[in-house]
């Protein structure tokens, strides 16, 4: 499945909730999620430009691939996410097949729906606040459209094409 989204800083939350409200975006859910981002043995995902990750969310567990990034403006790429039953399990299956952990990412997500666009309100622990807006189809010229749209309603400007786990190690690394 295509995943097409954006992601922003924003140094108001607050504000954002209200606009989103005002506009009737529907508030789906707030919840942890914690992620573990894995290495693979044989690539360097940082250069080939993939994730693999363990979400655990609530008393759910999924396990995603996301493949390289497609275009130049936004995040869009191949993702691929199965639900798991055990992310204990499915994490010592990767550490026996040579994957290690790259990295943790903690962050408190609001959910919102508007539309075909899905608007995340991420607190991401040691990052800040950030504004991710995702398109819910398959037409990459319309879902950039549409995105585009909603980052002037909510007057964000800035397009973070590095994900949380390259923005800590960054971080972590002084960069």
């Amino acid at each position: 499945m295509l995943e097409i989204e954006v992601k922003s800083y924003s140094d108001n939350i607050a504000l954002i909730k209200s606009q989103l409200e005002s506009m009737g975006a529907l508030r789906v859910s707030t919840t942890k999620q914690i992620d573990i981002y894995f290495s693979h043995p044989c690539r360097e995902f940082s250069v080939t430009d993939e994730a693999l990750r363990i979400r655990k969310e609530g008393g759910h567990c999924t396990l995603a691939y996301k493949g390289p990034k497609i275009d130049l403006e936004t995040k869009t790429r191949d993702e691929i996410e199965v639900e798991v039953s055990d992310c204990e399990q499915i994490a010592s299956i990767l550490k026996k097949l040579g994957f290690n952990i790259a990295g943790k990412v903690v962050k408190e997500r609001t959910v919102y729906r508007n539309a075909s666009l899905v608007v995340c309100l991420d607190e991401v622990e040691d990052l800040g606040s950030f504004v991710e807006i995702e398109y819910a189809g398959e037409d990459l010229e319309e879902g950039k459209r549409e995105i585009l749209s909603m980052m002037n309603k909510l007057h964000l400007s800035g397009n973070e094409r590095r994900s949380y786990l390259e923005l800590l190690l960054n971080k972590k690394q002084g960069k």
